[in-house]
């Protein structure tokens, strides 16, 4: 096989669980060949750079053989490498560290932390024995 569409590359290589997946993808802007958008009908071979932006990375990969079909797990290795810049995988890395620490107080559910707190306060405010002999 010499080339393939990009869309079924994206499949067989399991980027997307279905094809029509990977197209939509294609067409939202999030599939990249040589820093430009590509369309689902893109035709890719062998050598090329394929970049797939998953926010906050865009992934980069090298393709070093076409499948005729989708591929097992364990197979990609010998059929695309992953040639990702490090300072991407960084920022990977501090999103999973930072985890709700960087959270608005008040925005969304609160942690348990922040229930602990609230279950304390309505505790002393309002069940105070002062507040309750005061006659």
């Amino acid at each position: 096989m010499e080339a393939q569409r990009i869309d079924k590359w994206l499949w067989t290589m399991r980027f997307f669980k279905t094809r029509s997946i990977a197209t939509e993808a294609c067409k939202k802007g999030r599939i990249l060949v040589g820093g430009v958008q590509v369309k689902p009908s893109y035709t890719v071979t062998t050598g090329t750079v394929v970049q797939v932006k998953r926010p906050p990375v865009t992934y980069s990969y090298s393709i070093m053989q076409l499948a005729t079909g989708r591929l097992g797990a364990k197979l990609l290795g010998e059929y695309m490498i992953d040639i990702t810049p490090a300072d991407e995988l960084a920022k990977l890395n501090a999103l999973r560290q930072s985890g709700f620490k960087d959270r608005d107080p008040g925005l969304g559910r609160p942690t348990k932390k922040e229930r602990r707190d609230l279950d304390e306060f309505w505790e002393s405010s309002f069940f105070d024995d002062d507040f309750f002999n005061e006659e």
